[in-house]
Protein backbone atom coordinates (compact mmCIF):
# COMPACT_ATOMS: atom_id res chain seq x y z
CA UNK A 1 0.00 0.00 0.00
CA UNK A 2 1.12 3.54 -0.81
CA UNK A 3 0.64 6.48 1.56
CA UNK A 4 -0.04 9.80 -0.14
CA UNK A 5 -0.57 13.34 1.11
CA UNK A 6 -3.63 15.49 0.47
CA UNK A 7 -3.95 19.24 1.01
CA UNK A 8 -7.23 21.11 1.47
CA UNK A 9 -5.93 24.28 -0.11
CA UNK A 10 -8.85 26.45 0.98
CA UNK A 11 -7.75 26.13 4.63
CA UNK A 12 -5.23 28.95 4.61
CA UNK A 13 -2.84 27.87 1.84
CA UNK A 14 -0.53 30.61 0.56
CA UNK A 15 2.54 30.41 -1.66
CA UNK A 16 5.05 30.17 1.19
CA UNK A 17 3.17 27.25 2.73
CA UNK A 18 2.54 25.48 -0.60
CA UNK A 19 6.19 25.64 -1.67
CA UNK A 20 7.23 24.23 1.70
CA UNK A 21 4.64 21.44 1.47
CA UNK A 22 5.53 20.14 -1.98
CA UNK A 23 9.23 20.33 -1.14
CA UNK A 24 8.52 18.45 2.10
CA UNK A 25 6.48 15.78 0.30
CA UNK A 26 9.23 15.18 -2.22
CA UNK A 27 11.97 15.12 0.44
CA UNK A 28 10.01 12.53 2.43
CA UNK A 29 9.40 10.45 -0.73
CA UNK A 30 5.64 10.54 -0.64
CA UNK A 31 4.46 8.87 -3.86
CA UNK A 32 1.65 11.38 -4.34
CA UNK A 33 0.51 14.87 -3.39
CA UNK A 34 -3.08 15.90 -4.07
CA UNK A 35 -4.94 19.21 -3.84
CA UNK A 36 -8.61 19.86 -3.19
CA UNK A 37 -10.37 22.23 -5.58
CA UNK A 38 -12.46 24.69 -3.57
CA UNK A 39 -12.85 28.42 -3.05
CA UNK A 40 -13.74 27.86 0.59
CA UNK A 41 -15.50 25.49 2.96
CA UNK A 42 -16.82 27.21 6.06
CA UNK A 43 -14.55 30.13 6.95
CA UNK A 44 -13.08 32.02 3.99
CA UNK A 45 -9.27 31.93 4.17
CA UNK A 46 -6.21 32.12 1.93
CA UNK A 47 -6.68 29.70 -0.97
CA UNK A 48 -4.51 29.16 -4.04
CA UNK A 49 -5.99 28.17 -7.37
CA UNK A 50 -5.61 24.41 -7.62
CA UNK A 51 -4.32 24.15 -11.18
CA UNK A 52 -1.89 27.06 -10.90
CA UNK A 53 -0.41 25.58 -7.71
CA UNK A 54 -0.11 22.11 -9.26
CA UNK A 55 1.58 23.52 -12.36
CA UNK A 56 4.23 25.15 -10.16
CA UNK A 57 4.72 21.91 -8.22
CA UNK A 58 4.94 19.94 -11.48
CA UNK A 59 7.78 22.18 -12.65
CA UNK A 60 9.72 21.99 -9.39
CA UNK A 61 9.35 18.32 -8.39
CA UNK A 62 10.48 15.15 -10.10
CA UNK A 63 9.09 11.96 -8.59
CA UNK A 64 5.59 12.02 -7.15
CA UNK A 65 2.12 12.00 -8.63
CA UNK A 66 0.37 15.36 -8.46
CA UNK A 67 -3.33 15.85 -8.87
CA UNK A 68 -6.78 17.13 -8.00
CA UNK A 69 -8.88 15.38 -5.37
CA UNK A 70 -11.23 16.33 -6.88
CA UNK A 71 -12.30 19.03 -9.34
CA UNK A 72 -16.07 19.66 -9.27
CA UNK A 73 -17.71 19.82 -12.67
CA UNK A 74 -19.64 22.92 -11.62
CA UNK A 75 -16.68 25.32 -11.52
CA UNK A 76 -15.32 25.19 -15.09
CA UNK A 77 -16.29 23.93 -18.53
CA UNK A 78 -14.84 20.43 -18.99
CA UNK A 79 -12.96 21.67 -22.07
CA UNK A 80 -10.90 23.96 -19.80
CA UNK A 81 -10.27 21.13 -17.36
CA UNK A 82 -9.09 18.88 -20.20
CA UNK A 83 -6.73 21.58 -21.54
CA UNK A 84 -5.20 22.37 -18.15
CA UNK A 85 -4.79 18.70 -17.28
CA UNK A 86 -3.09 17.94 -20.59
CA UNK A 87 -0.71 20.89 -20.15
CA UNK A 88 0.27 19.91 -16.58
CA UNK A 89 0.64 16.29 -17.66
CA UNK A 90 3.19 17.33 -20.28
CA UNK A 91 4.94 19.67 -17.84
CA UNK A 92 5.24 16.89 -15.25
CA UNK A 93 6.28 14.15 -17.68
CA UNK A 94 3.17 12.13 -17.00
CA UNK A 95 2.82 12.56 -13.24
CA UNK A 96 -0.45 14.50 -13.28
CA UNK A 97 -3.69 12.92 -12.06
CA UNK A 98 -6.97 14.58 -13.02
CA UNK A 99 -9.49 13.84 -10.31
CA UNK A 100 -13.08 14.68 -11.30
CA UNK A 101 -16.21 14.82 -9.16
CA UNK A 102 -19.77 16.11 -9.26
CA UNK A 103 -19.38 18.95 -6.72
CA UNK A 104 -21.21 19.34 -3.44
CA UNK A 105 -20.51 22.57 -1.51
CA UNK A 106 -23.41 24.91 -2.24
CA UNK A 107 -22.29 27.96 -0.15
CA UNK A 108 -19.12 28.56 -2.20
CA UNK A 109 -21.16 28.42 -5.40
CA UNK A 110 -23.61 30.98 -4.06
CA UNK A 111 -20.82 33.26 -2.84
CA UNK A 112 -19.12 33.33 -6.24
CA UNK A 113 -22.26 33.38 -8.36
CA UNK A 114 -21.76 29.89 -9.77
CA UNK A 115 -24.88 27.94 -10.68
CA UNK A 116 -25.41 24.95 -8.37
CA UNK A 117 -27.62 22.34 -10.07
CA UNK A 118 -29.52 19.69 -8.18
CA UNK A 119 -27.78 16.42 -7.38
CA UNK A 120 -29.16 14.58 -10.41
CA UNK A 121 -27.96 17.22 -12.85
CA UNK A 122 -24.53 17.42 -11.20
CA UNK A 123 -24.13 13.65 -11.54
CA UNK A 124 -25.30 13.71 -15.15
CA UNK A 125 -22.84 16.49 -15.98
CA UNK A 126 -20.02 14.47 -14.42
CA UNK A 127 -20.83 11.52 -16.67
CA UNK A 128 -20.72 13.71 -19.78
CA UNK A 129 -17.67 15.67 -18.67
CA UNK A 130 -15.57 12.55 -18.09
CA UNK A 131 -16.46 11.20 -21.53
CA UNK A 132 -15.74 14.57 -23.16
CA UNK A 133 -12.34 14.92 -21.47
CA UNK A 134 -11.35 11.44 -22.61
CA UNK A 135 -12.37 12.27 -26.17
CA UNK A 136 -10.26 15.46 -26.21
CA UNK A 137 -7.17 13.58 -25.05
CA UNK A 138 -7.55 10.87 -27.69
CA UNK A 139 -5.64 11.13 -30.99
CA UNK A 140 -7.20 13.33 -33.64
CA UNK A 141 -10.14 15.74 -33.59
CA UNK A 142 -12.96 15.10 -31.13
CA UNK A 143 -16.71 15.21 -31.65
CA UNK A 144 -19.17 14.94 -28.79
CA UNK A 145 -22.87 15.54 -28.47
CA UNK A 146 -24.49 15.40 -25.05
CA UNK A 147 -27.29 17.09 -23.20
CA UNK A 148 -24.94 19.60 -21.55
CA UNK A 149 -21.71 19.63 -23.59
CA UNK A 150 -20.75 19.53 -27.25
CA UNK A 151 -17.59 19.29 -29.36
CA UNK A 152 -17.35 19.81 -33.10
CA UNK A 153 -14.07 18.70 -34.66
CA UNK A 154 -12.09 20.02 -31.67
CA UNK A 155 -8.43 19.04 -31.81
CA UNK A 156 -6.80 19.73 -28.46
CA UNK A 157 -3.10 20.44 -29.06
CA UNK A 158 -0.51 19.69 -27.89
CA UNK A 159 -1.82 16.20 -27.16
CA UNK A 160 -0.63 14.24 -24.16
CA UNK A 161 0.76 10.82 -25.05
CA UNK A 162 -1.87 8.13 -25.48
CA UNK A 163 -3.12 6.86 -22.12
CA UNK A 164 -2.38 10.11 -20.32
CA UNK A 165 -3.23 11.98 -18.17
CA UNK A 166 -4.26 9.51 -15.48
CA UNK A 167 -7.97 9.96 -14.80
CA UNK A 168 -9.41 9.58 -11.30
CA UNK A 169 -13.12 9.63 -10.53
CA UNK A 170 -14.00 10.49 -6.95
CA UNK A 171 -17.25 9.73 -5.17
CA UNK A 172 -19.52 6.98 -3.92
CA UNK A 173 -22.74 7.41 -5.89
CA UNK A 174 -23.60 3.84 -6.87
CA UNK A 175 -25.59 4.43 -10.04
CA UNK A 176 -23.76 7.23 -11.84
CA UNK A 177 -20.39 7.98 -10.22
CA UNK A 178 -19.30 4.37 -9.87
CA UNK A 179 -20.64 3.55 -13.31
CA UNK A 180 -18.64 6.33 -14.98
CA UNK A 181 -15.60 5.22 -12.97
CA UNK A 182 -16.06 1.69 -14.31
CA UNK A 183 -16.27 2.95 -17.88
CA UNK A 184 -13.57 5.62 -17.98
CA UNK A 185 -11.42 5.92 -14.83
CA UNK A 186 -7.87 4.77 -14.24
CA UNK A 187 -8.51 5.20 -10.51
CA UNK A 188 -11.50 5.35 -8.19
CA UNK A 189 -11.27 7.31 -4.96
CA UNK A 190 -13.61 7.50 -1.98
CA UNK A 191 -13.35 9.45 1.29
CA UNK A 192 -13.36 8.19 4.90
CA UNK A 193 -15.21 4.99 4.11
CA UNK A 194 -15.71 2.25 6.74
CA UNK A 195 -14.62 -1.22 5.64
CA UNK A 196 -18.14 -2.64 5.47
CA UNK A 197 -19.37 0.25 3.32
CA UNK A 198 -16.29 -0.02 1.14
CA UNK A 199 -17.03 -3.70 0.49
CA UNK A 200 -20.49 -2.78 -0.77
CA UNK A 201 -19.19 0.01 -3.01
CA UNK A 202 -16.46 -2.22 -4.38
CA UNK A 203 -19.04 -4.84 -5.34
CA UNK A 204 -21.10 -2.19 -7.16
CA UNK A 205 -18.03 -0.91 -9.05
CA UNK A 206 -17.04 -4.44 -10.05
CA UNK A 207 -20.58 -5.13 -11.27
CA UNK A 208 -20.51 -1.98 -13.40
CA UNK A 209 -17.20 -3.11 -14.90
CA UNK A 210 -18.92 -6.19 -16.28
CA UNK A 211 -21.26 -3.92 -18.26
CA UNK A 212 -18.25 -2.57 -20.17
CA UNK A 213 -16.35 -5.88 -20.37
CA UNK A 214 -13.68 -4.31 -18.20
CA UNK A 215 -11.39 -6.14 -15.82
CA UNK A 216 -11.99 -4.51 -12.39
CA UNK A 217 -8.32 -4.96 -11.53
CA UNK A 218 -7.42 -2.33 -14.16
CA UNK A 219 -8.91 0.37 -11.91
CA UNK A 220 -6.67 1.54 -9.10
CA UNK A 221 -8.48 1.89 -5.75
CA UNK A 222 -7.60 4.73 -3.36
CA UNK A 223 -9.12 6.45 -0.35
CA UNK A 224 -8.66 9.86 1.24
CA UNK A 225 -8.79 10.09 5.02
CA UNK A 226 -8.56 12.90 7.56
CA UNK A 227 -5.83 10.90 9.32
CA UNK A 228 -5.99 11.51 13.08
CA UNK A 229 -2.72 9.76 13.82
CA UNK A 230 0.48 9.99 15.82
CA UNK A 231 3.15 8.00 17.69
CA UNK A 232 1.39 8.33 21.07
CA UNK A 233 -1.96 9.27 22.58
CA UNK A 234 -0.92 12.88 23.17
CA UNK A 235 0.00 13.32 19.50
CA UNK A 236 -3.24 11.69 18.38
CA UNK A 237 -5.29 14.00 20.60
CA UNK A 238 -3.44 17.02 19.18
CA UNK A 239 -4.19 15.78 15.64
CA UNK A 240 -7.85 15.43 16.62
CA UNK A 241 -7.87 19.01 17.90
CA UNK A 242 -6.55 20.23 14.54
CA UNK A 243 -9.06 18.07 12.68
CA UNK A 244 -11.99 19.19 14.81
CA UNK A 245 -11.25 22.76 13.70
CA UNK A 246 -10.54 22.07 10.02
CA UNK A 247 -13.01 19.34 9.12
CA UNK A 248 -15.53 18.87 11.95
CA UNK A 249 -16.21 22.63 12.15
CA UNK A 250 -18.04 22.55 15.46
CA UNK A 251 -19.78 19.22 14.92
CA UNK A 252 -17.30 17.46 17.21
CA UNK A 253 -14.66 18.49 19.70
CA UNK A 254 -11.37 16.54 19.62
CA UNK A 255 -12.51 13.71 21.88
CA UNK A 256 -15.88 13.50 20.17
CA UNK A 257 -14.23 13.24 16.76
CA UNK A 258 -11.97 10.46 18.01
CA UNK A 259 -14.97 8.61 19.41
CA UNK A 260 -16.75 8.89 16.06
CA UNK A 261 -13.71 8.15 13.90
CA UNK A 262 -14.27 4.43 13.41
CA UNK A 263 -17.94 4.87 12.52
CA UNK A 264 -17.03 7.60 10.02
CA UNK A 265 -14.24 5.55 8.45
CA UNK A 266 -11.45 7.90 9.54
CA UNK A 267 -8.00 6.33 9.95
CA UNK A 268 -7.04 7.14 13.54
CA UNK A 269 -4.90 6.17 16.50
CA UNK A 270 -1.31 5.26 17.26
CA UNK A 271 0.98 3.17 15.09
CA UNK A 272 -0.37 -0.34 15.70
CA UNK A 273 -3.96 0.87 15.29
CA UNK A 274 -3.18 2.73 12.08
CA UNK A 275 -1.29 -0.20 10.55
CA UNK A 276 -4.16 -2.54 11.44
CA UNK A 277 -6.76 -0.27 9.83
CA UNK A 278 -4.64 0.14 6.70
CA UNK A 279 -4.13 -3.63 6.58
CA UNK A 280 -7.89 -4.16 6.61
CA UNK A 281 -8.31 -1.75 3.70
CA UNK A 282 -5.44 -3.39 1.81
CA UNK A 283 -7.18 -6.76 2.12
CA UNK A 284 -10.23 -5.16 0.49
CA UNK A 285 -8.14 -3.93 -2.42
CA UNK A 286 -7.29 -0.33 -1.45
CA UNK A 287 -3.90 0.41 -2.98
CA UNK A 288 -3.25 3.95 -1.75
CA UNK A 289 -4.52 6.03 1.16
CA UNK A 290 -4.07 9.80 0.98
CA UNK A 291 -3.78 11.36 4.43
CA UNK A 292 -4.98 14.94 4.74
CA UNK A 293 -2.22 17.21 6.03
CA UNK A 294 -4.05 19.77 8.17
CA UNK A 295 -1.45 21.72 10.13
CA UNK A 296 0.44 23.55 7.40
CA UNK A 297 2.98 25.04 9.82
CA UNK A 298 3.92 21.74 11.49
CA UNK A 299 5.70 18.88 9.70
CA UNK A 300 5.33 16.28 12.46
CA UNK A 301 2.47 14.23 10.97
CA UNK A 302 3.95 13.96 7.44
CA UNK A 303 7.32 13.03 8.95
CA UNK A 304 5.66 10.41 11.16
CA UNK A 305 3.76 8.93 8.23
CA UNK A 306 6.91 8.79 6.09
CA UNK A 307 9.28 7.40 8.71
CA UNK A 308 6.99 5.08 10.70
CA UNK A 309 3.83 4.16 8.80
CA UNK A 310 5.03 3.96 5.18
CA UNK A 311 7.73 1.32 5.87
CA UNK A 312 5.24 -0.89 7.73
CA UNK A 313 2.54 -0.87 5.03
CA UNK A 314 4.53 -0.79 1.81
CA UNK A 315 4.25 -4.57 1.40
CA UNK A 316 0.55 -4.87 2.30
Amino acid sequence: MDIGMMIEGQNGLNWERWIHIYQLAERLHFPSLFRSDHYFIGEQQDSLDTYVSLAIAARETTGMRLGTLVSPMTFRPPVEIARMAAAIDLLSNGRFVLGMGAGWNEPEHRAYGIHFPDRGERSAKLVEAVALVRSLWAPGPANFKGKYYELNNANLLPKPPEGRPWLLVGGSGPQRTLKVAAQFADEWNCVNTPAATYMDLKAVLDAHCSLFNRDPSTIKRSMMTFGIVGPNDKAVLHAAEIASHHVARGQYDAKGLLAAAAERGIIHGTTDQVVHQLGTLAELGVQEVQFQHMDFDNDEVPEYLASVIMPQVKNL
